[in-house]
């Protein structure tokens, strides 16, 4: 799940690079498909998926977003890959 992310220290949560990468870019708008592009992410992420746009579209092509258009999306699991987005 997407709380299980973040990891915990005696400071407090300590974020994923994903989610990380997602407040750097501006990935989540209004918050509502947020869990899902992360959690697709993450997997994307796991399986070795790279930085470039066609693989991370086909990742998270089960993901409705109405906000952000995806740019921001894509840039972030980019960045997230190694990538800049």
């Amino acid at each position: 799940t997407v709380e299980g992310l973040a990891s915990a220290s005696p400071e407090g949560p300590v974020l994923d690079p994903l989610q990380q990468a997602f407040l750097e870019a501006g990935g989540a708008q209004c918050g509502i498909c947020t869990p899902g592009m992360l959690v697709a992410a993450r997997a994307h992420l796991d399986a070795g998926g790279g930085s470039d746009e066609a693989s991370i579209r086909e990742s998270i092509a089960g993901n409705l977003c109405r906000c952000t258009g995806y740019t921001k999306i894509i840039e972030a699991i980019a960045i997230a890959a190694g990538g800049r987005g």
